[in-house]
């Protein structure tokens, strides 16, 4: 894979990862911009994989969303999830989850259903009840 195949690949997944946990939080991209004080239209943009956000901005939306800068750039993939500490290990979402949101032959509503279908069968391990 060449690397702007992989750079591309890895913001698809990291915008897929936040939408997930917007959507996830009952968030509305207007409600995650008036929390992070990032404009809505640059918010849309990092969903769609469209922007690489710096890191000031990651660690915005991880507060709005209320995980930390290390677990939400472990999950996008960044990071080595033993670069988390224990404490932070599996705050953001499940293995599995992480999965159906990096699977790039997913379409954006596949992954959602996905995510709804496979959260209705499983218990919210570690999940906080406002997710």
């Amino acid at each position: 894979m060449r690397s702007e195949d992989a750079g591309k690949a890895w913001l698809d997944a990291l915008g897929a990862l936040i939408r997930a946990q917007r959507v996830t939080a009952g968030l509305t991209l207007r409600e995650l911009s008036e929390r992070t004080k990032v404009s809505n239209a640059y918010l849309s943009q990092i969903e769609r994989g469209l922007h690489e956000p710096s890191i000031s901005v990651l660690d915005a939306i991880g507060a709005a969303l209320g995980v930390s800068l290390e677990t939400l750039l472990a999950r996008a993939g960044l990071l080595a999830p033993e670069c988390v500490s224990d404490g932070e290990r599996g705050a953001l979402v499940p293995d599995t989850e992480a999965a159906i949101l990096a699977d790039p032959q997913l379409s954006e509503p596949q992954r959602l259903a996905l995510l709804s279908i496979y959260r209705s069968f499983v218990p919210a391990r570690g999940r906080s009840p406002s997710d």
